[in-house]
């Protein structure tokens, strides 16, 4: 069955036309990669990540410790596709209506009038989002999942594209509150950063002996190399990308088998086996192909899944991690030919 997508302004495009579209959406985001790297050495991984999260309409967790340029790396690749970003501290102090917005009495008219909040933007950088309590993560469920914000009785949409990224420090960290199963679920992808090897910290160290500055993406070099056009070209190429009945039977395999595993206590929804087929096909898209194959399902296992379970106390006890079990499930549920 042929579906056809509709085009701007009325013009029709025929399947070459789409092709191309699709080609030069999918060169502009290769190149946004390259935009990032002028400011964020190394963590390749997790730039691929977020271009995954946009074209798959995702939201993003981004964990590390402190200093391996978390925040940076959502603003330059803002800067690089030319987007709106904003930025919110989580505290310990920070009320839903920081985040949201909130109805504001106008003494002049004597009504009352809704101020946005910086959640009305393209890229919400929720900064170190388990230091403040739930109550106030819980501020971010229905944008994350409907894309609007109820005040009042009254439903605002968020702008499109829309998508979360959300900086945590590990929870054995001091003053830091885990984040609850419902709202991990919400996030298409989790992605770990790692301190950088030896050669990458002395490059680090080496820009800004030269000046670079952090707050200063357009000294760096930094420029806008994609838009929304881009990006919707792209998302409606992640569309027709196609996935074979043995594909979506591996995936259903891998989820139903982190349910049964031993050493997890709670395993993978629903939701998340729809999560790692949007993964898997914005990676095969992002590769150069129109279908999924079993190595773009288990590139993107971890990342699409390592959130959504836990493990069993004795588990932890003896040491064992999520990425651990997920790897061994990988091992040993059969692959499709």
């Amino acid at each position: 069955m042929t579906q056809h997508y509709p085009a701007p302004s009325g013009a029709v495009h025929t399947g070459s036309d789409l092709a191309e579209q699709g080609e030069n959406a999918r060169r502009a985001l290769h190149s946004v990669r390259q935009e990032v790297a002028k400011a964020v050495v190394g963590q390749d991984a997790a730039v691929t990540g977020l271009i995954i999260a946009l074209l798959a309409r995702g939201h993003v967790l981004l964990e590390g410790v402190p200093g391996v340029a978390k925040t940076l790396l959502v603003r330059t690749l803002a800067a690089a596709l030319s987007l709106d970003t904003k930025r919110v501290q989580f505290t310990p102090d920070l009320m839903p209506g920081d985040v949201t917005g909130s109805l504001i009495y106008d003494g002049r008219t004597s009504e009352f009038s809704f101020r946005e909040g910086p959640v009305f933007t393209n890229i919400l950088l929720a900064d170190e989002i388990n230091r403040t309590p739930p109550k106030t993560q819980a501020s971010l469920l229905e944008a994350m999942e409907e894309h609007q914000v109820s005040v009042d009785g009254v439903s605002r949409p968020l702008p499109d594209p829309f998508i979360v990224a959300a900086t945590q420090n590990p929870v054995e960290y001091e003053g830091t509150y885990p984040l609850p199963e419902a709202q991990l679920d919400r996030f298409l992808l989790k992605l770990t950063l790692d301190l950088p090897g030896r050669e990458e910290e002395i490059e680090v160290i080496r820009r800004h002996g030269d000046g670079f500055d952090p707050r200063n993406l357009a000294a760096a070099g930094v420029r806008p190399v994609a838009g929304e056009a881009d990006l919707h070209q792209a998302r409606s190429a992640v569309a027709r990308v196609e996935v074979s009945p043995e594909v979506l039977g591996y995936i259903v395999d891998l989820v139903r088998a982190t349910r049964s595993a031993p050493s997890f206590q709670l395993g993978v929804s629903p939701r998340g086996a729809t999560a790692l087929l949007n993964t898997a096909r914005a990676w095969a898209w992002l590769s150069g192909r129109n279908f999924i194959t079993p190595d773009d399902v288990k590139a993107l296992t971890l990342p699409a899944l390592r959130h959504r379970v836990a493990l069993r106390p004795e588990a932890q006890m003896d040491g064992v991690s999520v990425d651990d079990v997920l790897g061994s499930i990988l091992a040993t549920v059969p692959v499709p030919r």
